[in-house]
């Protein structure tokens, strides 16, 4: 009972040293990013070569990296970032570059899928369902080709459909 006492003490002490060292140094972010940031679908599926969503809004902000590389998002993102940074670009034009991306999407061999539940785990936008230890599916309407299921599948049953 006392040790339950003493961490509990000593985790309310370091509680309030975190809040106060937060309130001294706070973190400084630029509220334009956190505004790209919540426009994007938060799937983190890294097709636009960055690691994750924050970080590719950073990047659009601070490297000037292109605004349609979201696949997730579509055209859909690009108008609203579009209109959040006062571009002035045609959306067609930018449409027209997005034509040389390939879009893809996975579909898993019922035949040589063991139900191991590991693609389902890793799927950053939950589009695989399926019970463990029975067949998996992937549901293409939500499927964002980003192939992360790919890695950790120990049978290869999953494959890439191009679109």
């Amino acid at each position: 009972m006392i040790i339950i006492l003493i961490f509990s003490l000593v985790s309310f002490l370091l509680g309030l040293i975190l809040a106060y060292t937060h309130y001294l140094f706070p973190v400084k972010t630029d509220p334009i990013i956190n505004k790209i940031n919540n426009e994007l679908p938060q799937s983190q599926c890294a097709q636009c070569g960055y690691p994750g969503c924050y970080p590719y809004a950073k990047a659009i902000i601070n490297k000037n990296e292109k605004i349609n590389k979201c696949i997730p998002g579509g055209s859909e993102l690009i108008f609203k970032i579009t209109k959040l940074l006062n571009l002035d670009k045609n959306i067609e034009d930018i449409n027209i570059q997005n034509k040389s991306l390939v879009y893809t999407t996975v579909k898993i061999d019922e035949k040589n899928c063991v139900g191991c539940s590991k693609c389902a785990i890793f799927c950053p936008v939950d589009a695989i369902i399926g019970a463990p230890n029975f067949m998996h599916t992937v549901v293409q309407k939500f499927c964002t080709g980003c192939n992360i299921c790919l890695l950790h599948c120990p049978t290869n049953c999953i494959k890439i459909i191009k679109e």
